[in-house]
């Protein structure tokens, strides 16, 4: 099979994450309920910052909200929750490791979702594995 012969676009990485998030398992996405998914080339300074990376390429993406089990119906305006991807870092790595970059956005989104809900790496490689 040929290669591209231009890197897959913001939208094409959107596509992507919708189709795999078709595919987790229930029980992992109900601890997400509406979940808006956002691609962007990289994170923003205020989140490399936060979160103390030495580049940008340092993360492929991050869940920002509140779980359906912790949200309360007196919660002042509900933040809407969110998954971000960043498209350079997840395609260094789709290079780096010659995965499927099916494969590699849906592990991002399995792996984001599971740390914001406290899920220990063994606990998403069953979930992954699961429909994968």
């Amino acid at each position: 099979m040929s290669q591209p012969s231009t890197a897959p676009t913001i939208a094409d990485i959107e596509v992507l994450a919708q189709q795999a998030l078709a595919t987790i398992p229930a029980r992992l996405k109900r601890h997400v309920g509406a979940v808006v998914i956002r691609v962007d080339e990289f994170p923003d300074e205020d989140t490399e910052r936060d979160m103390e990376l030495e580049s940008p390429f340092d993360i492929l993406g991050l869940y920002r909200g509140v779980g359906m089990p912790h949200k309360s119906v007196s919660d002042p305006l509900p933040a809407i929750d969110m998954i971000f991807l960043y498209r350079r870092p997840i395609l260094d790595y789709w290079c780096e490791t010659g995965d499927d970059l099916y494969r590699v956005v849906r592990h991002v989104l399995i792996h984001e979702i599971g740390h914001h809900f406290g899920f220990s790496d063994a606990d998403m490689e069953r979930i992954e594995a699961e429909n994968g």
